[in-house]
């Protein structure tokens, strides 16, 4: 399960620094390919010669390389992984990334992280029991976060207890039992709309709104990262993905879309329409500049395609598609008329009138809905988190 992953290793600054080096031959032994962050604390206690040496890989430990200004980028690093793992995370390190404060390279690293984290905690056990501690561990695993638990044992203190940083084949089980887990989309294809689209008016101007593509891109890279093969169809945004699993189209208008849609639609298991398709386009597209003559202007505007009502026709047996229904009023009865008139298996809602919901923002919350009337709905959550919400239902649909 490990052959040919990419694992970023952080380690701060704690007696327990020491199991690094064995976790790092385990896991290139194991086929990953392995790059070590340290902070300074770390290098207390063991060198960065032993660790490079077993890594073939430079230990990175500062964001300035050396006088030239050469740089370790660390957004980079966070693009390049397929799994982070922070073992030893020190009580002071969990501080810094349940609150963000990123004054050190391998904090830059996890917030710039698109891949699953795991975090292996040791220190004393009064400091792992304290409030403080307690707290932000909790938020910690809010975020998503995997924790690897500390173990019951002698401490450095030289007191008995909970916080001895789990063994190094026990991380190595942890990873290698997530990325089993992970696959369970191995083999299928799926289909992702994102973004908005534009319908020009003319050469310069056109008729657009306000969706960012984050929640369409980052249902991609979760469905990617469970195994699947996804052909994202992105309308106009700055977002962007690297993941190897994604192979992404860009289009502009509702006719791009609805094309390459239906061009890819018949080869693929599951489609999650997520894009903010425009209803209606200009009815004649003038070919030079419309000038400011008028006080006013009117527009003739005719329907697109409906691309979902498209695919909804023609779905067989064994493909499954999810809607998404934006709504401002009679949000649930109105998904539930959406899911069913576009012959959707899932639809997932969401209201205007949730403060931090829909488009720009970096947090969605969502309610789900099936053809059974099941309806599940989530708390405020960030964007990443909602979209494995999202892909969970959808593998629990195709397993049903």
């Amino acid at each position: 399960m490990l052959q040919g992953k990419k694992i970023v290793l952080g380690i701060t600054g704690s007696i327990a620094a020491y199991k690094a080096a064995v976790l790092i031959r385990l896991l290139v032994k194991a086929g990953a390919e392995v790059k070590v962050i340290m902070t300074s604390s770390a290098k207390d206690f063991i060198t960065p010669l032993t660790l490079s040496t077993l890594s073939k890989n430079p230990v990175l430990t500062e964001f300035i390389k050396d006088e030239t200004g050469q740089w370790n980028n660390h957004v980079d690093l966070g693009l390049w992984a397929d799994a982070m793992i922070i073992a030893p995370a020190s009580a002071n390190t969990l501080g810094k990334i349940a609150n963000g404060l990123c004054d050190n390279l391998l904090v830059a690293v996890y917030l710039s992280a698109r891949c699953p984290v795991f975090l292996a905690p040791a220190m004393d056990l009064d400091m792992l029991s304290h409030p403080s501690t307690q707290t932000n561990l909790t938020k910690i695993i809010s975020f998503g976060n995997h924790l690897i638990d500390p173990t019951h044992g002698e401490l450095a203190s030289g007191l008995v207890g909970i916080g001895r940083m789990a063994e190094p084949e026990e991380i190595v089980e942890h990873l290698v039992d997530f990325f089993a887990q992970s696959q369970k989309l191995k083999g299928k294809v799926v289909l992702v709309t994102a973004g908005p689209t534009h319908e020009a008016i003319d050469p310069v101007r056109f008729i657009g709104n306000h969706s960012s593509g984050k929640m369409g891109f980052a249902i991609a890279e979760t469905l990617a990262s469970q195994g699947a093969t996804v052909n994202l169809i992105t309308g106009p945004t700055t977002q962007h993905t690297s993941h190897p699993g994604v192979n992404v189209k860009h289009v502009v208008s509702a006719e791009d879309m609805y094309q390459a849609c239906i061009e890819l639609f018949p080869k693929t298991d599951v489609a999650v329409l997520a894009a903010a398709v425009a209803d209606y386009k200009p009815t004649v597209t003038a070919d030079q500049k419309i000038k400011k003559k008028e006080d006013t202007l009117s527009l003739e505007l005719t329907k697109t395609h409906d691309i979902a009502a498209s695919l909804g026709k023609l779905k067989h047996n064994g493909q499954v598609i999810v809607g998404f229904a934006l709504e401002t009023e009679q949000e649930q009865s109105n998904a539930l008329k959406k899911l069913e008139s576009k012959n959707f298996d899932l639809i997932v809602l969401n209201s205007l009138n949730d403060k931090g919901a829909g488009f720009g923002h970096d947090t969605n919350k969502i309610t789900l809905m099936d053809r059974q009337q099941n309806i599940r709905s989530f708390d405020l959550k960030s964007k990443k988190e909602v979209a494995r919400d999202i892909v969970s239902a959808i593998i629990e649909k195709l397993h049903a």
